[in-house]
């Protein structure tokens, strides 16, 4: 039987004995001593191993962990004290020995790692969520060009939460969120960034995802998003999908608003840095239902066609397709029935849900920071979404009555 191949992160002072007692197993051999996360990352890659053995380390995060377990390797964490072993479970390490571990003690936890993982597969990929979590994650996603995707994904949370379900908003959109500015809130601090980073270094709970939101209404908390498109890597895909668990489990639902591009070009760096749309891609592989939204413009149109094709490949399942600002001067005589056609030819979809063109009451919400149930209550638009919250987040059997809104408005008139 060949030996498998053992890739070394650890402490110059920890790497000859340890080196030296994996090479006396008739089992393992050392392939690589890497000086740095990065370079066992590329190792790693490179398909040269079968295990990995790390240490605590300051790049030592649950996007770098991801990063290795994708490469199909077993990461083996040997912690110099019992707190570091207890860091290098949080960040989703499965077999960490006991610190001060004798060298002999690792080289065997090693091989059994390998037959732990050989016994288990296949199984689900590292950032599949349990569908036996309570919450539901719904998945908000439309293509370049200003569709009406936020304003559909606040609006369809905030109708959740109005007929009593706990409801969480989150803007994981990596070109820039809009959801705070949708919802009114003048806090600048990127919610969302904040508890990604906290489950980055460990365990991620419901008191953390409370601590990031903000209760925009009775009922309806939100994660707010990065406002400046450069920050875009503070939202790791691997920790996002945690912060998302934790989220379902203390939320009756969950809505997040995803960027618009679903290009994947690999990761960016040696060391696990995520490309820019893996956390778009990373949500909508976990989410129970995705809805795409586009607009009714020719322009809006072509550009829902071609990207339900490359959405179907990164979800299971099929969309809910939604076509937003639907009005006669775009889509001719019966919009509706002509945007319907468009997608059922060309996109082989076979139900849309519409949103009609409502200018008065968008502008009124965009204007006020409020959503459209508080400032224009029996507008079309409004009426519209209710509809759609109805068919993607039934009402719960034990959700509580519905609340009254923040404040007391005067809607505009239609």
């Amino acid at each position: 039987m060949a030996a498998i191949g053992v890739i070394i992160a650890v402490a110059a002072r920890d790497e000859g004995e340890l080196a030296a007692a994996i090479d006396a197993h008739p089992r393992l051999a050392v392939v690589r001593r890497c000086a740095d996360l990065a370079e066992a990352v590329g190792a790693a890659r490179a398909g040269v191993a079968g295990a990995v053995v790390v240490a605590e380390q300051p790049r030592l995060t649950r996007d770098s962990v991801a990063a290795l377990l994708d490469s199909g390797v077993a990461v083996i964490g040997v912690p110099s004290t019992p707190e570091a072993g207890e860091q290098l479970r949080a960040v989703g390490l499965g077999t960490v020995v006991p610190a001060g571990a004798d060298a002999q003690v690792v080289a065997n936890e090693i091989v059994g790692a390998m037959a732990l993982r050989a016994a288990v597969q296949p199984r689900a990929q590292d950032g599949a969520r349990d569908r036996g979590e309570p919450g539901t994650l719904v998945a908000v996603w439309g293509p370049a060009g200003a569709p009406g995707r936020t304003t559909i994904a606040v609006n369809l949370a905030a109708e959740h939460a109005r007929r009593g379900s706990r409801t969480l908003v989150v803007d994981a959109d990596v070109y820039g969120g809009a959801v705070a500015q949708a919802l009114g809130l003048t806090d600048e601090v990127a919610g969302v960034a904040g508890a990604v980073r906290e489950a980055q270094h460990g365990s991620i709970d419901a008191a953390i995802i409370e601590r990031h939101s903000i209760e925009a209404l009775p009922g309806l908390w939100a994660l707010t998003g990065i406002t400046r498109a450069e920050r875009w890597a503070e939202l790791a895909p691997s920790a996002t999908t945690e912060v998302l668990r934790a989220a379902c489990r203390a939320f009756d639902a969950v809505v997040v608003d995803v960027g618009f591009s679903l290009e994947s070009a690999g990761p960016l760096g040696s060391e696990g840095m995520p490309e820019r749309n893996g956390v778009t891609l990373a949500v909508l592989a976990v989410a129970d239902h995705v809805v795409a939204v586009g607009g009714a413009e020719p322009l809006s149109m072509q550009r829902l066609i071609h990207g339900i094709g490359a959405l179907r490949e990164s979800m299971d399942g099929e969309p809910t397709v939604v076509v937003n600002k639907v009005r006669a001067d775009v889509a001719g005589p019966r919009p509706a029935e002509a945007v319907a056609d468009l997608l059922a030819r060309f996109a082989s979809v076979d139900r849309i849900r519409v949103v009609p063109w409502d200018p008065a009451a968008c502008d009124a919400a965009a204007m006020t920071g409020r959503v459209l149930a508080e400032c224009a209550p029996r507008s079309k638009a409004r009426k519209a979404i209710a509809g759609l919250a109805e068919a993607v987040l039934p009402a719960s059997a034990t959700s509580a009555p519905p609340r009254r809104p923040r404040m007391a408005t005067a809607p505009v008139g239609h």
